[in-house]
């Protein structure tokens, strides 16, 4: 088994990534920027990520990093774009310059929001065209990936659903973009309250929802297989917002009868435009992997397992 960096570990996808990569039994190192403190479930080295040498000594040994951290605030993005650029893509160039000193693989997670939201289904070939400052900088990252990297692969994921690994409690609340949108449904309704799932031309509206376990699987089994290009990981169901709250109700065994359909807030929206349909295509990356794109109900399935047993089950298994 491969020994496997990975940045953002702190974050709502890292953690899972870090967790599904040592239960199928990989050797993880998480990279962090402060200490995370004792009760953090993974070996961390804490680095400057602005320094692509202290980056170097912290990848030198393992065969890949995984990178995840990013600057985490759309707003504050606007309002720093220097920050911002150098939060995504100058932080990637950093990693991927540190990678190729330490001969480590570079498998760089991106998003599904580097697509204008125009197209449906769309394949690992679609060129990106992003619509907002945020799929610009991820864009952009690719590119880093991709020419500067010697070896690796970026992995665009969306409407990823699932359970931060070290704050258990939360983020847990819809908003513009699918992330999070099942648990905030899941949490009202199990309360007994009601939940209005937002319908509206101008927010992201339709994707191919995958559950983090499943990301951290397909990551393993891409850096196994020595993997390179783009990748989709998604899952094998394109769905509306309303599809997949109805879905959600079925699988949770959960009131249908509790959900309402209403546009979002205004305080909701984002200062910028946002992608309508952001499906994707996994075919020809599952064809690659050796595994399945897994339908909308096999990827609730398995998070509904999780909430059950307390740790991410995806169904990918290693390679």
């Amino acid at each position: 088994m491969a020994r496997i960096a990975v940045t953002g570990a702190t974050g709502f996808i890292g953690g899972t990534v870090a967790a599904v990569l040592q239960a199928h039994g990989h050797e993880v190192r998480c990279l962090v920027r402060r200490d995370p403190g004792a009760g953090f479930p993974w070996p961390a080295t804490v680095v400057d990520s602005g320094d692509t040498e202290a980056l170097t000594r912290a990848i030198d040994g393992t065969d890949a990093v995984a990178h995840l951290a990013i600057y985490n605030d759309f707003h504050g993005m606007y309002a720093d774009r220097a920050r911002a650029y150098d939060g995504y893509v100058g932080l990637t160039r950093r990693v991927v310059d540190a990678a190729n000193a330490a001969c480590a693989r570079v498998a760089y997670v991106s998003t599904d929001w580097v697509f204008d939201g125009t197209g449906h289904l769309v394949a690992e070939t679609e060129t990106p065209n992003p619509v907002n400052l945020y799929g610009y900088l991820k864009a952009a990252s690719e590119l880093v990936v991709l020419h500067r990297a010697q070896a690796g692969f970026v992995a665009r994921v969306g409407g990823v659903q699932g359970i931060h690994q070290t704050l258990p409690a939360g983020p847990r609340s819809q908003d513009v973009g699918f992330g999070y949108f099942v648990l905030s449904l899941v949490d009202a309704l199990r309360a007994g309250g009601r939940f209005t799932v937002w319908e509206d031309p101008a927010i992201n509206s339709v994707a191919t929802p995958i559950v983090s376990a499943e990301i951290g699987a397909l990551l393993g089994r891409a850096i196994d297989r020595g993997a390179d290009g783009v990748l989709h990981f998604a899952g094998g169901t394109a769905v509306t917002r309303r599809w997949l709250a109805e879905a959600t109700c079925a699988v949770f065994g959960l009131d249908e009868g509790l959900l309402d359909f209403a546009p979002p807030p205004d305080a909701a929206r984002l200062p910028a435009p946002v992608p309508y349909d952001t499906s994707m295509s996994a075919a020809a990356t599952m064809a690659l992997l050796g595994t399945t794109a897994w339908d909308v109900t096999a990827q609730l399935g398995s998070l509904e397992r999780e909430l059950t047993t307390g740790a991410p089950v995806p169904m990918t298994q290693g390679a």
